[in-house]
């Protein structure tokens, strides 16, 4: 542990939900934070979600301090070269869920970034090995599954790849210590734990909808009123996003060759039509003001 680097300023690539999420909680825990996206519309979106999340947050979960809004991006740097990131102590990365996308991500960090540090792979499905084996430190990769909200959960689904060290595992842990966070640490399958569960359940409860048995509000009330889950399988779609839980499905289906992973086709439906749950304002339920 003596000869980990300390974590100071972490690299977030990426400013979609989950980018913005991780950054509101580096905020809340005082850490620095560079953020990287191709898109400068899209660094400008994150800056005010992110102000925003860290304004709302008190209000949502108790003991978070409350923060100006002239401060709510201290300590916060954003920028569309990834090149900036050569000076952080740890990265976590939050491109979209394809293979080659985030492949071609980490041969560029492993390029900037001095050989010591560690990257973190957000996802949900797709395998850490094959990631890790386009760069020249796959002992450094693992994966992190972080939960939306991100402020408001505990755990985090971490993913030992196959060349994974112990090292890293713990650079991991002191990571996530500094955001309060613990880790549940699982081996290198599509899926991992949480997705390769949940998304057979939301996958099929649409399926219910598709089939007429009932409603996505019905469905969704017999889970939350019956066995007193938080959200409904389809509205817990929406919060993710529709076409990030076909694409995950996609991943599923392709790599087990199960046919309990099929795609619904209403889903699909809803992908091709910009129905895109919470973060176009319709999916399963509308979110339009």
């Amino acid at each position: 542990m003596s000869d980990m680097t300390p974590i100071k300023t972490i690299g977030i690539v990426g400013a979609g939900t989950m980018g913005v999420g991780i950054a509101v909680d580096a905020m809340l825990h005082e850490l620095k934070a560079i953020i990287v996206d191709k898109e400068p519309a899209q660094l400008e979106r994150a800056r005010a979600e992110i102000a925003k999340g860290v304004r709302f947050a008190p209000m949502m979960k108790t003991g978070i301090p409350r923060v100006h809004s002239d401060h709510s991006d201290k300590g916060l740097s954003f920028s569309t070269d990834l090149g900036m990131l050569a000076e952080c102590d740890f990265i976590v990365e939050n491109v979209s869920e394809h293979l080659e996308t985030k492949q071609e991500v980490h041969r560029s960090l492993d390029h900037i970034c001095p050989p010591q540090i560690c990257f973190g792979i957000n996802t949900s499905c797709l395998p850490i090995t094959r990631i890790a084996a386009v760069t020249k430190r796959p002992d450094k990769l693992v994966g992190m599954h972080f939960m939306n909200p991100v402020f408001l959960k505990p755990v985090v689904e971490v993913m030992k790849g196959f060349h994974t060290s112990t090292e890293t595992l713990d650079q991991v842990a002191a990571f996530l210590g500094l955001l309060e966070k613990e880790a549940v640490i699982v081996q290198d399958l599509p899926g991992f734990v949480s997705n390769r569960v949940s998304h057979l359940l939301m996958n099929e409860a649409m399926w219910v909808v598709q089939d007429q048995v009932a409603s996505a509000e019905q469905v969704d009330r017999i889970f939350k009123q019956c066995f007193g889950h938080a959200m409904g399988p389809l509205e817990t779609a929406d919060l993710i996003g529709l076409d990030v839980v076909r694409d995950s499905l996609n991943v599923l289906y392709e790599s087990f060759q199960d046919s309990k992973f099929r795609c619904c086709p209403l889903l699909q439906q809803k992908v091709d039509a910009g129905e895109l749950g919470r973060k176009s304002g319709q999916g399963f339920f509308s979110y339009t003001n």
